[in-house]
């Protein structure tokens, strides 16, 4: 089995728990690790081989550019299901999804969650 990772994917987002958050936006960052037999695409260099990042990219802003959610769980759950859903040739997923500004009184760098799906 192969490792492909996109990470960092960032996005403008309007969840929070708080109105505020809503309405005034946060950014947000994704990572995306997926665990499948790729050696295929190392061998045929075709994109039918492997996973599509356009394709995963589109499913992502599907959720982060919809409707406002509350929680970064809800937004990694989400991604999670519809990405494990879309591609059945992956034996497992991890989607961390990070809110970079929380709103906190400290400084801090990000709030992150992260889920794992397993076929």
């Amino acid at each position: 089995m192969e490792t492909l990772t996109l990470k960092s994917l960032r996005f403008k987002g309007y969840h929070g728990y708080y109105e505020e958050e809503r309405e005034q936006g946060n950014d947000f960052e994704v990572d995306i690790v997926f665990t499948a037999d790729l050696r295929k695409a190392g061998e045929t260099d075709q994109l039918e081989d492997t996973i599509d990042y356009q394709e995963v990219l589109a499913i992502i802003k599907k959720v982060m550019n919809g409707p406002s959610l509350k929680l970064i769980e809800t937004l990694a759950k989400r991604i999670g299901d519809q990405l494990f859903d879309q591609f059945t040739n992956v034996a497992s997923l991890k989607v961390s999804v990070r809110k970079l500004h929380p709103p906190l009184d400290v400084e801090t760098a990000y709030s992150e969650i992260t889920m794992q799906w397993q076929r």
